[in-house]
This record gives structure tokens, C-alpha cells and sequence, in this order.
């Protein structure tokens, strides 16, 4: 079973590949993700956070369980909304637990992508499902929740990790 990777890991802050192979090995791997997101108490999970460099996540929120491959996401609605986001990549050292922070994300977005089998997904997404679309969405980008916050912030976050 692969591992958490965590804030200062490489893989973290490069940019995913595209999923190429629909096969075994992959409906293996999201497998895995779901197990390794659960295990953490989770809500979502990006493949760069368990050291794999693709683009794919899965997520299990607000009654809605699901995995995307090769996502696009499109803002639909920009209204900006400040909610508490953490991140199981940027634990407190001495809890382990996600570190939360106000973190403003956009109202309503709708990811596009694929499932394992290739198959087309089109999920809308409002409140946190949005939130955490975005999130996982800028996983596959190298970014990190820390990133959208104010420097003063950000440095208090980063200084409570291992």
C-alpha cells in the first residue's frame, strides 16, 4: 500500500500526466486511493498525494462518491466563498491531523473527465463537493491549498509541519 506524501515532497508541486492506460493496474490504484482516503478520514484524494505523478482523484462527500480521470474544471459560478479547507499533505507535526485554514474557492464548478473504463463523467458541483473538486483539481497542478492564502498565513500553516 503506497503513503501520504507530504508538503515539502517534490511530487507535490509538479504538475500530473495524463492517464493513459484503462487497465488493471489503474482500477487497482483507485482502489487504493479510496482505501488510503478513508483510512485518513479524508473527503478527497489526488494521485500526486500518494506519490503518483497522474491525473486522476477520488473523492466520497456530501453523499456523493465518485473518481475523475484526466479532469478539466470549469468555474460556473465565481463567487468567492471562504470556507475552513485542511489537506491530509499538510499535517501539524504534533497531531498528524490536517491544519485548516479560511481558504476562498469559487461558488460552483463542473469537472469533465473520464472513469476507468474511459467512460465520459460531467459532475456539477456546488458548496463542498465544489470545494473539494478544486482542491483536488489543483493537486494535478502542483498546488497546494496554502498557496491561495495570504503570505502571513500560509507561514504560520508551514511552520506547524514536520
Amino acid at each position: 500500500m503506497r503513503e501520504l506524501r507530504y508538503v515539502g515532497d517534490p511530487v507535490l508541486r509538479t504538475p500530473a500526466e495524463p492517464v493513459t492506460d484503462f487497465d488493471r493496474e489503474l482500477r487497482r490504484l483507485i482502489d487504493e486511493m479510496f482505501a488510503l482516503m478513508y483510512q485518513a478520514d479524508g473527503v478527497g484524494l489526488a494521485g500526486p498525494q500518494i506519490g503518483v505523478g497522474r491525473r486522476l482523484f477520488v473523492y466520497d462527500i456530501s453523499n456523493r462518491k465518485g473518481h475523475v480521470i484526466n479532469p478539466e474544471l470549469t468555474i460556473d459560478d465565481p463567487e468567492q466563498v471562504v470556507e475552513e479547507e485542511g489537506c491530509l499533505s499538510v499535517p501539524g507535526k504534533e497531531t498528524g491531523k490536517p491544519l485548516y485554514a479560511p481558504t476562498s474557492r469559487a461558488a460552483g464548478v463542473t469537472v469533465r473527465g473520464v472513469d476507468k473504463l474511459g467512460r465520459p463523467v460531467t459532475v456539477k458541483a456546488r458548496g463542498m463537493l465544489a470545494r473539494c473538486f478544486q482542491h483536488e483539481f489543483d493537486h494535478l497542478e502542483g498546488t497546494l491549498y496554502v498557496d491561495r492564502l495570504g503570505k502571513d498565513e500560509r507561514r504560520k500553516i508551514l511552520l506547524q509541519t514536520p
